[in-house]
């Protein structure tokens, strides 16, 4: 990892904002492709970054007409297309704050987030999504203006306006344009996805984005990443997205590739053959249970490519901790991959990855070491919306288990009861409208505090072993970690999803989801005869076969954190249901209430 100093990166970055970077972009590589997409015809469309400046200079002047200004707020409702990254620019370009709401949203979440960011125009995609603002337009006095992207059969009322409209002005000039925010203006503000109370507003500035991004850019140790293919599927009401394909594409011109639904990223990896992806935990644990699966149609198959792998794991360690490998290592290494990995990597659309990164929850750090093993360089990433995204990363000298080491410019450390705090350039202004919670998250002193619990090594790399807030307290008075021992149950490529129970409770219990890739597969080769998950779930075989993976992944943990009872559930759960958040992290909240009757059948017996 490079060193850096925050007062370095400060006067790289000094005076810059997202629209300054954007133009340095378009400047430089005004002719490079910017935006893709899927047309209707199954064909691909394409932007420009010449082309995406011109179109947001237009929606920029439509949307000066209906009086946006500097300092004021535009909410931005839609999928992941090439429209959004006009929007977003064209807002930027007006001095003005775009903020995203996940597609999810019910009325009254939309209700609370536009009216809490008082925002003027609101900006959607289809019918199914103005139907919601209109629902709680009469509670939002603030907001002026709804813009509808499609309306193909005319049902939108007439106040409301139509995008096309806004990309028929006549542009405003876009130098003068990017000058028009200043750095401490906000260039967004990211609401907590909410998996305990009401959302909070994270202020993040156009310094934040500009710093986080030239961080992350010594990271990669390149002169120059333009061009670097990638596909934008999560939502960008999560800083990850925004950072990883909007912003960082402004400022160092990536080719973008946009993905309306992340259940299609598989055809899309595919088809586009990223240079770079991030994905959260699930992400990558559907690659691996999708390739396991379609191995298992072919038991000697798979039995090669596990030997392979078997083969290639301690190679692949002794590379990461910075050893050459010998010229006998190096030959076994390269056969392992011509006759196994390649074609495996191909076929998945992984082939050209050359950054391969997993954030934002705990990932089982068995997945870490097979996609490495196999020629695929995952490596995992640590940070939160308060510190616009990364916090630290270590992309080349792997330690599986860590988070890497803190980026260019971070103070990372730990407070005296081992939580994380950081300082630096990424640190948030605060949260939108609540000066106490931003008193709880920043002191005085300037250190973001995360409420995780961490641990170094004697190289400075991150583990992180406890979440502060989500502790389970035993009813005998032991303090628990839930994701820990969630991770390891979800190393066993049978279960797709694990919730651990046990606060104020006599013992540890989980509630598993079985995969729903690999399951059907397994059960096909035991010869079990099953047409659903709920069938699976409930058939002695695998329930004995759960047992086994449970009882494995209680052997890394001591009496107390080991899970004694467990339920196989029936269905699988969905991102942003009542189980998990858009971005696939558990709602505790919502899985204690929802399966209330087979958590305590569990302790009844």
């Amino acid at each position: 990892m490079p060193d850096a100093t925050k007062e370095e990166v400060d006067r790289h970055v000094a005076g810059e904002t997202v629209t300054t970077q954007f133009a340095k972009t378009v400047g430089k590589h005004g002719e490079l492709t910017a935006l893709r997409w899927r047309t209707p015809d199954g064909g691909w469309g394409e932007l420009t970054f010449r082309d995406y400046a011109e179109r947001a200079c237009r929606v920029a002047a439509g949307l000066r007409s209906l009086g946006v200004d500097r300092g004021q707020r535009v909410v931005l409702m839609m999928r992941n297309r090439p429209e959004f990254y006009i929007a977003d620019m064209a807002v930027l370009l007006c001095g003005a704050t775009p903020i995203s709401i996940y597609n999810s949203s019910a009325p009254e979440q939309v209700q609370y987030l536009t009216g809490h960011s008082e925002a003027r125009v609101a900006i959607v995609e289809d019918i199914g999504f103005l139907e919601r603002f209109l629902k709680v337009r009469s509670e939002l006095p603030a907001l002026e203006h709804i813009v509808l992207m499609e309306d193909p059969d005319g049902l939108a009322p007439d106040d409301v306006l139509s995008w096309s409209t806004l990309l028929e002005a006549a542009p405003v000039d876009f130098d003068e344009a990017t000058k028009v925010p200043q750095p401490d203006d906000l260039a967004t503000v990211i609401y907590t996805s909410g998996t305990t109370g009401p959302p909070k507003g994270v202020m993040l500035t156009h310094y934040n984005v500009v710093w986080t991004a030239e961080s992350l850019f010594r990271c990669f140790q390149r002169d120059d990443t333009a061009g670097f293919r990638m596909v934008s599927y999560l939502p960008m009401a999560h800083i990850a997205e925004r950072m990883t394909s909007h912003y960082q594409q402004a400022c160092f011109g990536y080719e973008v590739t946009t993905c309306p639904e992340p259940t299609q990223i598989a055809e899309y990896l595919r088809e586009v053959r990223p240079q770079v992806m991030f994905g959260v935990p699930r992400i990558w644990e559907k690659i691996y249970a999708g390739v396991n699966a379609a191995l298992a149609a072919d038991p000697e198959k798979k039995q090669k490519f596990d030997e392979a792998v078997a083969a290639a794991t301690p190679l692949v360690e002794k590379r990461d901790r910075g050893e050459e490998l010998t010229a006998e290592e190096q030959g076994t290494w390269e056969f392992l991959d011509a006759v196994a990995f390649t074609t495996v990597r191909g076929l998945v659309g992984l082939d050209a990855l050359e950054f391969a990164i997993t954030g934002a929850a705990p990932i089982p750090p068995e997945l870490i070491t097979w996609f490495r093993s196999i020629g695929v360089p995952l490596s995992e990433i640590y940070g939160m919306s308060e510190n616009t995204g990364p916090m630290t990363w270590e992309p080349f000298r792997v330690k599986v288990g860590y988070v890497g080491r803190a980026l260019p410019g971070v103070e990372v450390q730990l407070a005296d009861d081992g939580e994380v705090v950081c300082r630096g350039g990424l640190v948030f202004k605060g949260y939108l409208n609540d000066p106490e919670k931003t008193a709880e998250a920043l002191d005085a002193d300037g250190w973001l505090h995360t409420g995780d619990i961490g641990v170094f090594d004697d190289e400075g790399y991150l583990k992180i072993v406890d979440r502060k807030k989500e502790l389970i307290i035993t009813a005998g008075g032991k303090n628990i970690s839930p994701a820990n021992i969630e991770a390891a149950l979800k190393a066993s490529p049978l279960i797709g999803q694990a919730a651990v129970i046990g606060d104020s409770r006599p013992f540890i219990s989980a509630l598993i989801v079985l995969d729903p890739e690999v399951a059907p597969a397994w059960a096909k080769q035991q010869g079990i005869e099953a047409d659903t998950l709920a069938e699976l779930a409930a058939h002695p075989e695998v329930q004995a076969a759960v047992q086994a993976a449970v009882d494995e992944a209680n052997q890394r943990f001591s009496q107390v954190e080991r899970v004694k009872k467990f339920t196989v559930l029936s269905e699988e759960w969905l991102p942003d249901s009542e189980e998990l958040t858009p971005t696939m992290k558990l709602k505790r909240r919502g899985v204690n209430q929802k399966y209330a009757a087979e958590i305590e059948a569990l302790y009844s017996g």
